[in-house]
């Protein structure tokens, strides 16, 4: 619902953490979960990464309602969904979160939100369509690598999904619920690198397992089309780059 924006983002942004600058790439600086990329292509080429550092509240809150809450109507959503719906899209893209709503209430998994998943969302039952939401969502990450990963991220992404889940169940009773005071913003939970075109290594074959192509650790234009088709359904720029958010939505970075 459209009142539930601001304390959405509150949460995401507990999940997100503060300025990181990955050593390994020049354009790599994420902020609040927001890239640089991400940060000039809402307000020019000529932002920088200071500019990056200082982003305001007004910035951030236009990147995410514009990008992502919007992106998913949320504010079409019943109260609890609009919230998992959310988070969901900010952590694994939003054609990936539009799915996983889809196939809960019963409609075509086209990844994309529109008047027929709406009226499906408002016909059923909230705290069952937040239930399978997560669930979709922790089996995707049990699935990831044939479970290899999850031995060692699964307690941050099981942490991760289960307060969305308990926020969201208490959304759909009504219930006001603040960020606990124990939650802390997090940085990212890997030391993760960027690859393109060319690049050579074990992040280009953790790249390829994920993307399910033949894996030679080589970032040759078979990747590329791939990672390009794949950044395309999860809803995030389709540049071609394995960064932080297609790491996230690919789910090696909680």
């Amino acid at each position: 619902m459209r009142k539930n924006f601001e304390n959405a983002l509150k949460r995401v942004l507990v999940h997100e953490g503060g300025y990181v600058d990955h050593p390994k790439d020049p354009g790599g600086a994420t902020n609040k979960g927001v890239t640089l990329g991400t940060f000039q292509g809402f307000y020019g080429a000529s932002m920088g990464k200071e500019d990056l550092k200082a982003i305001t509240d007004e910035q951030l809150q236009h990147i995410y309602k514009t990008g992502y809450w919007d992106k998913c109507h949320c504010d079409d959503l019943p109260d609890g969904m609009d919230y998992v719906v959310f988070d969901q899209a900010v952590n694994s893209g939003p054609g990936r979160s539009a799915k996983w709503l889809q196939q809960v209430i019963g409609v075509p998994a086209d990844g994309g939100i529109g008047p027929q998943t709406i009226e499906a969302a408002g016909r059923c039952s909230s705290n069952q369509a937040v239930e399978g939401m997560c669930d979709e969502r922790l089996g995707f990450m049990k699935r990831i690598k044939n479970g290899e990963l999850w031995a060692t991220f699964g307690k941050g992404w099981q942490r991760r999904v289960d307060g969305v889940r308990a926020h969201g169940l208490a959304l759909t009773t009504g219930e006001a619920v603040d960020i606990d005071d124990q939650e802390q913003e997090v940085t990212p939970s890997v030391d993760y690198e960027i690859v393109r075109l060319g690049a050579q290594g074990d992040w280009v074959s953790k790249l390829q397992e994920a993307l399910d192509i033949d894996v030679d650790g080589t970032f040759g234009a078979g990747t590329e089309e791939a990672l390009k088709a794949f950044q395309e359904e999860a809803g995030l720029d389709s540049d071609g780059i394995a960064g932080r958010n297609t790491w996230q939505a690919l789910g090696l970075v909680a």
